[in-house]
């Protein structure tokens, strides 16, 4: 997968489940280094509800649901839903995440 991230852009954050998990685009990086060790397969599908709202020329929203399988080196595998937005600007190298946030969608409530 091509890294949307723009290393250069001090402007970038992400945030996932109410917490600021990478401040800036440096930090993302090298979390995304540390992930290509422990993880052997990552499969992110995009929802049919994908959504673009565009801002500005050259800026834009995006949103959808997702589902993310995650497999690790021994085998273990975790499946994920939720949702995604993210602020995005085209640039010279192609179109770039500014800011992102991702929730995963909490599981059913149990019936009484």
């Amino acid at each position: 997968m091509r890294n949307s991230l723009s290393a250069d852009d001090p402007a970038f954050f992400m945030a996932a489940e109410g917490r600021l998990v990478f401040p800036t685009s440096d930090s993302a990086a090298r979390a995304i280094g540390t992930l290509e060790r422990l993880v052997a397969l990552i499969e992110l599908q995009w929802g049919s509800d994908l959504r673009v709202e565009p801002l500005a020329p050259g800026l834009a929203v995006l949103a959808a649901s997702y589902h993310e399988t995650r497999v690790d080196h021994a085998g273990r595998r975790v499946e994920e839903d939720g949702f995604f937005t993210g602020l995005v600007q085209h640039r010279s190298d192609g179109w770039r995440l500014r800011h992102a946030h991702w929730s995963v969608a909490a599981p059913a409530p149990a019936v009484p």
